[in-house]
């Protein structure tokens, strides 16, 4: 009698087939794999420019946010005193007239150094004026986008003198920061 049962006619063809399926399948899942750590390393980098700009803007943001713009100085004869004309570079946030430091440093004509240093919001050196649209007023908080005057006294009363009167008398120049 002839075994005509069809399932255990298992040939050497069909036994590769099923291999070459397998191979193809770990192949797929390979190159899955793979696509799969590149996009993750894609976005990591995407994530570190993106943060390192961030930083890059904010640190910008800080340094120019913090300016106060010398628009004139000017002296009247006979004067001890300067009239500072500023205003706050753009971005600024509103800074009180006391966060304003300022230093006037010269020389005596007889080769001493003269220093003085003070803020904005100091009553003897005078008033932050607000030379906005509206009547000149004294202020407390300086606003960027709004021209300010500042009385400076560079006479600080001990023995340290850049005011105008004694640099025009020893014919020296004094710097103001």
């Amino acid at each position: 009698m002839k075994n005509t049962n069809m399932k255990n006619n298992n040939t050497q063809e069909q036994d590769t087939m099923a291999a070459i399926g397998i191979g193809a399948m770990i192949v797929f899942i390979a190159l899955i794999l793979v696509a799969a750590v590149a996009a993750a390393v894609i976005i990591q980098t995407a994530e570190k420019l993106q943060q390192n700009a961030q930083s890059t803007g904010e640190d910008t943001t800080d340094e120019m946010s913090g300016k106060v713009q010398i628009l004139n100085v000017f002296v009247n004869d006979g004067a001890a005193s300067y009239e500072i004309y500023f205003r706050l570079a753009a971005g600024s946030d509103d800074t009180a007239d006391t966060d304003i430091l300022w230093q006037v440093s010269c020389d005596d004509g007889a080769g001493t150094f003269q220093y003085i240093a003070d803020n904005f919001g100091d009553a003897s050196g005078g008033s932050v004026i607000d030379l906005g649209d509206n009547a000149a007023a004294d202020v407390d908080d300086v606003e960027a986008g709004t021209a300010y005057r500042y009385t400076l006294d560079a006479n600080d009363g001990g023995g340290n003198d850049c005011s105008p009167d004694a640099l025009f008398a020893a014919n020296v120049k004094a710097t103001l920061y």
